[in-house]
């Protein structure tokens, strides 16, 4: 077993390490040490069953039933599958999912604390998932900035993102705005965090989950989303996780930000996900 350091600012990974391994409490200990301390965590070609990774899941908190019926595994409803697959002329699971830089679930008033993905069937020359460290981010903003949004909290949106579907054909611009209120009212978290596992501030907030930071007026927010979006994607503050077949990852979701890159047309990608919240 080796444990290494991804980069400096975000990430460890693991390597020779077995789902048998995890059961001796020491190195599962150092796992969830590293997960708190670096925000994300990698295990390389760790081969799992559904169920085995369910059970990891377990230990770190309470695996959440994923929303959509069709998108759950066949026997675990709280594996969500991320795939582009086609079966028997059906999609064995959601694709498109995440392409775009975000904390999970930030439109939430409870977000789930940890997220942990299986890669089942992965390309390694696309599909790549990029991370960013929430807390990174805030120590690069312009010390105006930091003292303009000290204290201030921001409105959250699904909004920007949501699909469209079956039943809103037919609704104009309108009525389905008036329906996303409806079903998917904004919420409001604090700005800047401070995360209890390491002490540092972080920035609690991606542009395509924000709808506003409140106190700020329309140039501002223009002004501050271009900027953190600026900060977020800065090539030398992102850590791009190619992935290989059984390659099990772990976040915590409020100061990790993450982005899936586009897969190569006619290439499957299949990873199984997992929220997890607190006991």
């Amino acid at each position: 077993m080796a444990l290494t350091q991804i980069t400096p600012f975000i990430g460890a990974e693991f390597t020779g390490v077995t789902y048998e391994d995890f059961q001796q409490p020491e190195l599962w200990n150092q796992f969830v040490e590293q997960l708190h301390q670096r925000e994300l965590v990698v295990v390389r070609s760790i081969a799992l069953t559904p169920q085995q990774q369910l059970e990891l899941a377990a230990r770190l908190g309470r695996p959440i039933p994923f929303v959509l019926d069709k998108y759950r595994h066949p026997e675990f409803e709280e594996i969500m599958i991320s795939s582009n697959e086609v079966r028997d002329n059906k999609p064995i699971g959601i694709a498109r999912v995440g392409n775009f830089w975000h904390q999970d679930s930030s439109f939430v008033a409870n977000p789930a604390p940890y997220t942990l993905l299986h890669g089942i069937k992965v390309p390694s020359d696309s599909g790549h998932t990029l991370f960013a460290n929430a807390a990174d981010v805030y120590d690069r903003l312009p010390e105006e900035w930091k003292k303009r949004i000290e204290g201030r909290k921001a409105l959250h949106t699904v909004s920007k993102r949501l699909r469209i579907q079956a039943e809103h054909v037919g609704l104009s611009v309108a009525e389905f705005k008036a329906w996303i209120e409806t079903k998917h009212p904004k919420v409001e978290h604090d700005l800047v965090k401070v995360d209890p596992d390491t002490g540092r501030k972080y920035l609690y907030g991606a542009p395509e989950y924000l709808d506003s930071v409140i106190g700020l007026d329309a140039n501002d927010n223009a002004a501050f989303f271009a900027l953190i979006d600026e900060l977020i994607q800065a090539p030398q503050r992102v850590y791009t996780h190619e992935w290989s077949n059984n390659d099990l990852v772990a976040w915590k979701t409020q100061t990790t930000l993450h982005a899936v890159t586009d897969v190569e047309p006619g290439v499957d990608r299949t990873v199984h996900r997992i929220s997890i919240e607190l006991h």
